[in-house]
């Protein structure tokens, strides 16, 4: 005989999957405006590229023709070489020489040029897409959502098994984690991969070694290793924002501590210290995942509003529990004042509740903020 379930709890536990839904689409909405950020990005620096291949052009035509005309003198010189000094067939020859070398060169430029513009030309077409399919699932989710909200409210009264209604809530719950792992996947694979393209400059950059001499060459490595640095920056924040991958394979701690140091390495103002208490065992995974997004919230909060110049993150596990401390020396603020938009706060709390935990602030103006989180590890 199966039990009757008890419709309000029910009810509720299907208001959380709304909720989870709503996030899923918050989520998906910012990856869809962080590639539109980038998009534009790119569009700015494609018109810079053409205007550069314009340039390049036009110089190499008029390269061309002085060259021309140099080679045309040498002949000239060479047939009546005796009508002229050794000092005068010098100079003709090195300046044949030089406009020759500066034509390869532009020559060689316009190549590069070209290839980075066909590279940016195509990585639009693949932010597009992505920025089109994200726009398509925040639409299919908003109707799921809507269908949720008005037609599964009382699915309590559908819903007499306790197994039918597990079921339910993790096929839901395992739809929204493939999904973010998918996206994952692709961003990875794309901008990624195209960072390979920029092997392709250090020809250029050797080639003005040998010609220009170390100088030249060295402000060229320069530009390239910026735009390396930045470009994988990008990638591993979008990467970290929707799910670490190192989290399943390495699990909590180590994870953690490439997030952080890779934070500090690329918010140079500000340091970030971790302090890990007790044994480094592995976690279940609903208990990984959700520590993790809430230690990335708080850092993340703390980086954005509290013009920190260090943040302490302390995590102790304990035979029955877990404590984390998020710590910075910023300029605070009231917790029991209301704000509008403050998503990541109420986000947190919602995953503190579901693992049964406690969640507490003290802050105040000017004073620093510490974020404590109790979580019990539950058999």
């Amino acid at each position: 005989m199966l039990r009757k379930l008890d419709v309000k709890a029910l009810d509720f536990i299907v208001e959380q999957m709304i909720e989870t839904v709503d996030k899923s689409k918050d989520e998906i909405f910012r990856i869809g405006e962080q590639c539109r950020q980038e998009h534009d990005s790119l569009i700015a620096e494609l018109k810079e590229i053409k205007e550069q291949v314009k340039h390049v052009i036009v110089e190499g035509d008029e390269l061309e023709i002085k060259a021309r005309l140099a080679r045309k003198r040498l002949s000239e010189v060479s047939k009546n070489f005796r009508a002229f000094s050794e000092t005068e067939v010098r100079e003709v020859y090195e300046n044949a020489h030089e406009l020759q070398t500066r034509h390869t060169i532009n020559a060689q430029f316009e190549k590069q040029l070209r290839l980075r513009r066909d590279d940016l030309e195509r990585r639009l077409l693949g932010l597009q897409e992505t920025i089109d399919r994200a726009e398509t699932l925040v639409s299919q989710i908003t109707i799921i959502s809507n269908y949720l909200v008005s037609d599964i409210k009382d699915i309590g009264e559908v819903l007499e098994d306790a197994k039918m209604k597990q079921d339910f809530g993790l096929r839901i719950i395992e739809a929204q984690e493939e999904e973010r792992k998918r996206i994952s996947r692709e961003i990875h694979d794309g901008p990624a991969q195209l960072l390979a393209n920029v092997l392709i400059r250090s020809d250029l950059a050797e080639k003005v070694h040998k010609e220009f001499g170390p100088e030249q060459s060295l402000l060229e490595i320069r530009s390239l290793k910026e735009m390396i640095r930045a470009a994988l920056y990008e990638v591993r924040r979008i990467i970290y924002d929707l799910r670490p991958m190192v989290l399943d394979d390495l699990g909590l701690i180590p994870t953690l501590k490439r997030y952080l140091a890779t934070i500090e390495e690329y918010n140079k103002v500000v340091k970030i210290k971790f302090v890990h208490i007790g044994e480094d065992k592995r976690l279940p995974s609903k208990y990984e995942v959700a520590l993790f997004r809430l230690i990335q919230e708080s850092v993340q909060n703390a980086l954005k509003h509290s013009k920190a110049s260090e943040i302490v993150v302390k995590f102790e596990r304990r035979r029955d529990s877990i404590n984390v401390v998020v710590k910075d020396n910023g300029v605070g603020f009231n917790p029991d004042e209301k704000k509008s938009g403050s998503f990541g706060l109420i986000g947190m709390k919602e995953r503190i509740v579901i693992l049964e935990g406690v969640l507490s602030i003290d802050s105040s103006p000017l004073t620093g903020t510490a974020i404590t989180m109790q979580i019990p590890l539950l058999d």
